[in-house]
């Protein structure tokens, strides 16, 4: 597997639930990192990836895997405040830590959404033990599919590795992520 981003931007998260302090790729360097970014409202986030999350965190060590959750709001912003975000982690019983996008002054689209090029949610960012984005997957993730991906990375020791595109054609720089023109 080849990292997709050679040098991964930092998220820009606005508030954390769920966590002692506020969390980064920096940070959690040495793990791998799975992002599970969702809206409140979202269907399939509620029904399928955050569930999912869940069980993903439960089925591996937290030496191996750091599994966050990132509110990621692009339309019906006054519907997904944080109080609202709070009141939904609460009854969903939702126990990741949970950043909060940064909103863009510039648009709808939130700063870590528009950086990494997410078409919307859910989405799923796996990132290399070195902080590397290796996956940018949109969409459901069936269950068999997403472990093969996390245990591959899991079982990787080597922090180095070039710049490639994934199969959605996204490229990286230290700028963001984007997606080429096919």
């Amino acid at each position: 597997m080849k990292d997709i981003c050679p040098a991964s931007p930092e998220w820009r998260v606005s508030r954390w639930f769920n966590s002692e302090a506020p969390l980064s790729l920096g940070a959690l360097r040495g793990k791998v990192v799975m992002v599970s970014a969702f809206q409140m409202l979202c269907p399939g986030c509620v029904s399928e990836s955050l569930p999912q999350a869940l069980r993903v965190r439960e089925a591996f060590s937290e030496g191996d895997l750091a599994v966050v959750g990132l509110h990621t709001v692009f339309e019906h912003h006054d519907a997904m405040t944080p109080i609202s975000l709070a009141a939904f982690l609460h009854e969903y019983r939702i126990t990741i830590p949970v950043g909060v996008d940064e909103a863009n002054p510039a648009g709808p689209i939130p700063l870590t959404m528009q950086a990494y090029a997410m078409r919307g949610t859910p989405t799923t960012l796996l990132f290399h033990r070195s902080g590397r984005l290796r996956r940018h997957m949109f969409g459901h993730v069936p269950d068999l599919r997403l472990a093969a991906e996390i245990v591959t990375l899991v079982g990787e020791i080597n922090f180095s590795g070039g710049s490639a595109t994934n199969n959605e054609g996204a490229v990286c720089t230290p700028e963001g992520c984007g997606v080429q023109d096919a």
